[in-house]
């Protein structure tokens, strides 16, 4: 139990589910390379997302490899019109640079 909280961390409710950390290779969410050298996500610039012109701070989680070219999987905030927002999505690697 973490000190202060009233609860188990995630580290402890991840470790009580039950559910392997090594999937194995055939389910696909297992073929796909972690962003960094233990699995931890990465901070990334997003360039010009989908409907969102700019530069975004972003958390790189995951890279595919998809019709020829890498795509990586990142969340970041945007504004929004009722204020930030979440987006989580698959963009090609083109528009991500390492923060």
């Amino acid at each position: 139990m973490t000190p202060g909280r009233g609860g188990r961390s995630l580290g402890e409710r991840a470790a009580a589910s039950g559910v392997r950390a090594d999937a194995p290779a055939s389910e696909p969410s297992a073929s796909y390379a972690a962003a960094g050298d233990g699995g931890e996500g990465r901070h990334c610039w997003v360039h010009d997302p989908p409907d969102t012109p700019g530069i975004w701070p972003g958390l790189l989680v995951e890279w595919r490899q998809r019709g020829g070219g890498w795509q990586g999987r990142v969340a970041y905030t945007v504004t929004g019109p009722h204020g930030p927002a979440l987006v989580e999505t698959w963009l090609p690697a083109a528009r991500l640079e390492p923060r």
